[in-house]
């Protein structure tokens, strides 16, 4: 059984989409085919223009390849022990996704993104995953409930959507950097800054979700590709990366915000 064929609403109608072959088909007749790689696109439109390219999901696999974010993808999966049904936000290549399935071996799980490149590559990120193209802001495509735990690492949040897609009781797992994460490769390239008050955003958009905070901090040991490489997956990339970049020594630090969803009338 796929998520594909149990968890996705028509983006159009909200009506429930069943497989049939290599489409997708909701009760209104809208219908959505399953590409060659194994997604599918929901979005409707073109995606945005700050949606991760090709090159910088390249940039991202090497580099989380190498198990530089492990400590991360370790506790994620930590949160999600035990869980049916994993969803990833805002998913990119789906590295964190394969980790929490990988530590739940019943579990099935749905990556999606607005990048339909990222999308091609999620879908191929775990044999118990399936990917779609759909932005989350303009809202999830899937049935009220229809995931026990939802991952959002390093995303876009949208407080709303994740109060609806979670089942009562389901965990939502939410990673965002700290002040200190990264710091020496912010000052040595005039990087993005980081917002001081992340985690506080966080809590303030879920009030009354039972909540708990877990700072994971680590070094790492990183050649000249490797620093390109960091800057070059992210959102960095598009205020182009620099020419030049040297071997330094890392520090990571973030943040992994584990909230419980209330009943519905908690929701936000």
């Amino acid at each position: 059984m796929s998520a594909l064929d149990t968890w996705l609403r028509c983006p159009n109608c909200a009506g429930l989409l069943g497989r049939r072959g290599r489409t997708l088909v909701c009760p209104a007749g809208h219908s959505y085919d399953v590409a060659r790689q194994g997604y599918v696109n929901l979005l409707g439109r073109a995606a945005p223009a700050n949606a991760d390219t090709p090159a910088m999901l390249d940039a991202r696999a090497r580099f989380q390849s190498a198990g530089h974010y492990a400590p991360i993808a370790r506790a994620v999966a930590g949160e999600t022990t035990g869980s049916s049904r994993i969803l990833e936000a805002g998913a990119g290549t789906a590295y964190y996704l394969a980790a929490a399935l990988d530590g739940a071996p019943s579990a099935e799980g749905l990556a999606t993104d607005v990048s339909t490149a990222a999308a091609r590559r999620a879908a191929r990120a775990h044999p118990r995953a399936a990917s779609v193209v759909a932005d989350t802001w303009a809202g999830l495509p899937v049935v009220d409930g229809a995931a026990d735990a939802l991952l959002c690492v390093f995303a876009p949040r949208n407080a709303a959507e994740f109060g609806r897609a979670l089942a009562p009781g389901g965990r939502l797992v939410v990673v965002v950097p700290t002040g200190a994460h990264l710091a020496v490769l912010r000052d040595r390239y005039g990087l993005l800054d980081v917002a001081g008050s992340k985690v506080d955003d966080v809590l303030a958009a879920f009030p009354g979700w039972p909540s708990r905070v877990e700072p994971v901090s680590w070094e790492m040991e990183l050649t000249a590709g490797e620093v390109h490489d960091l800057i070059a997956m992210g959102p960095n990339a598009f205020h182009g990366p620099p020419a030049d970049t040297a071997a330094a020594t890392v520090g990571a630090s973030v943040a992994v915000v584990t909230l419980t969803r209330p009943d519905a009338r908690s929701r936000p």
